[in-house]
């Protein structure tokens, strides 16, 4: 039973951790205000974590591990519920761990790991979004025409998502995202996202779309 404590222990200090980060940004979180949120000792803390980056490095795991489970689903879309669905899916997983997105820039100037995996989150980020497009749009008179159209809608598709919370903090600093706006901004973000599709889709599904978009209620922002 002992041999089970230390996991334990691990477990509850990278949730507190992820908590803090989110609510307060990973800047602005110390491991002694960690330690102390937990009531453990610092001593307790490095044993299972000896630096802010290891605690980094695990929450970026377990957020990296989830993507890769999530990403293939992008093949199963095969209308637009089902992009909706898949979109905001992934912004739901975006905003668990939206404290990699809204201090981005300041993580991947000392990093290292981040720096080095993020890129390549990007990529396959990009490659399941082309699939989603290819799928919506399969068989559309509108459809882009070329890989570099076609390219370029799922980059566009990326820069979006990736970045929606960055987009609501910086209109909102103070309330955007605390945890009982969650629903708006992931609202927000699928409905924009799709909203990149509706010129290339054919009368029925941009219909479809449409009323679905409208079924939500979204205010924009």
């Amino acid at each position: 039973m002992t041999r089970k404590a230390p996991r334990r222990t691990a477990e509850r200090i990278a949730e507190t951790t992820l908590a803090l980060f989110n609510r307060f940004g990973e800047p602005n979180v110390s491991t002694t205000q960690i330690s102390a949120e937990l009531n453990i000792s610092p001593g307790n803390l490095y044993y299972h974590y000896p630096s802010k980056d290891e605690l980094v490095n695990a929450l970026f795991d377990r957020y990296e591990n989830a993507l890769s489970e999530l990403l293939p689903a992008s093949g199963d879309v095969r209308d637009v519920e089902d992009g909706w669905f898949f979109l905001h899916t992934l912004l739901e997983l975006i905003w668990q761990y939206r404290f990699l997105y809204r201090d981005l820039n300041h993580l991947l100037s000392r990093n290292r790991r981040l720096e080095t995996h993020f890129p390549a989150i990007l990529r396959r980020k990009k490659r399941a979004l082309g699939t989603l497009v290819d799928h919506l749009t399969a068989g559309s008179g509108v459809a882009p025409t070329d890989e570099r159209a076609r390219d370029a809608l799922a980059a566009n598709l990326v820069v979006l998502l990736t970045w929606w919370l960055s987009y609501e903090y910086v209109l909102n600093p103070r309330q955007a995202l605390e945890p009982q706006n969650a629903e708006g901004a992931l609202l927000r973000g699928a409905w924009h996202g799709l909203g990149l599709l509706v010129p290339y889709l054919d009368p029925g599904p941009r219909a479809h779309l449409q009323a679905l978009l409208a079924a939500y209620d979204v205010t924009t922002t």
